[in-house]
Formats: structure tokens, sequence, C-alpha cells
């Protein structure tokens, strides 16, 4: 607990009130997390936010820190972010579906997969503007929306393309799967703010998997 109130809220504040006395602007990554997930639509950037544990609580520690230490921010929240690198859900689905015969997949939250490279290229697009603003809150995702069912789906799909044998993967509820972190059945965050003010129109999530699996695939033949 202590640990991420450091890196999560402690951390972004230091840094928020470094770069507000060097007189630099500052970009801070947040999350799905902030939110409850009780909504059913996607999140807006001024949805109100209720966590729902210690990571959540603790990430949103780190909004507020930064709004208060540095008037020149922006916060980007993502969610459900995925990679050909470092560990996640698609590399985690990949090595168990070569395992197994048959997975357990949670089919009752909702939310969208997100490249990891495209919030980077989002960042790197957002970044040379940052200067003169505009300044706030945005979302960024991947364009479309998933259960974490139909992602494993998606994955062994394209993996099948590569001749993988795809397991039989059975949806169960977020009650089967106990989590330490409690996570929001509602991840889903609505990305017109930024596709208004700077042009980021997000991918559809389905391109972005099937990137990353073909990626992992040709490394692995």
């Amino acid at each position: 607990m202590v640990a991420a109130w450091q890196a999560n809220a402690l951390a972004p504040a230091a840094l928020a009130a470094a770069s507000a006395a060097a007189g630099i602007p500052i970009l801070h990554v947040s999350t799905d997390y902030v939110f409850n997930g009780a909504k059913s639509e996607p999140y807006g950037e001024d949805d109100p936010v209720a966590p729902l544990g210690v990571y959540g609580a603790s990430k949103l520690g780190g909004e507020l820190a930064v709004r208060t230490a540095n008037p020149r921010h922006l916060i980007l929240r993502t969610a459900w972010v995925v990679s050909a690198t470092g560990n996640n859900f698609v590399k985690t689905m990949l090595r168990l579906g070569a395992e197994r015969p048959q997975l357990r997949v949670v089919a009752d939250q909702q939310g969208c997969p997100t490249s990891a490279d495209d919030i980077a290229r989002a960042i790197l697009t957002i970044l040379p503007r940052l200067g003169d603003g505009p300044y706030g809150t945005y979302h960024f995702v991947n364009a479309g929306q998933a259960t974490w069912h139909a992602l494993a789906q998606a994955v062994f799909a394209r993996a099948a393309t590569y001749g993988r044998v795809a397991p039989l993967v059975d949806p169960i509820a977020t009650s089967d799967y106990p989590t330490p972190a409690a996570r929001p059945a509602n991840s889903r965050l609505a990305t017109a703010k930024i596709a208004r003010d700077f042009g980021i129109s997000p991918r559809d999530w389905h391109e972005a998997i099937d990137e990353i699996v073909d990626t992992l695939l040709k490394e692995a033949a």
C-alpha cells in the first residue's frame, strides 16, 4: 500500500512541483481505475471519479497532485494496455494457450484494449504542442470495446493464422476469478476530446491486437 502511494501519488507530486518550478509543463499518465465502473456508457474526462481500491486511489492522488502543483499539465488516462513487450494479457494468453487445451476468461468486464505503441504515438503527437496547451485531462484508448473473453478469442484467432491451435475459452464471471485489485466492470473511455483538441483518432483495437500477435509470433518463428 505504501509503495503504491509513493509511486503513484508522491512521485508525480514531486515531478509536478519540479516542472512548475522550472517553468515547464508536465504530461502525466493515469488510468481507468480512477472510476468505479458503474456507468453504463464510456467514461468522459469530467465524469465523477470513485476508485475501488488502493491502486485506483493512489493514481487519483497522483492526478490531484499534478493538477495542484502545476497548472500547465496534461493528464492522459488510458486502460487495458497490451504490448509485444513486458507482462500483459496478450502475452499471457499466448503462453497459456500453448500450454492448456482450455482456459477460463472473465466475460463481464468491458473495456478498450489499447496498444502501448499507440499510447506512445499519441504522446508524441501531444508533446510538441504541450508548451502552448491545451491543458487538462484527456482519455486515450483504442477504438471499439471488448470483454477479456472477447479479447482472448481475438488473440487466438490471429494466432491460428500462424498454425497455433486455439484452446477452448470458457466465459466466466468476475466473481469466479477474484484478483487483489478490484477492477471496474466498465473501463471504457471516451476519446472525443483528444480527437477534437489534438486530431488523434485511435485505430480499432482489433488492428492493434493483430499487430502485437504478429510481432510476437514472427519473433518466435
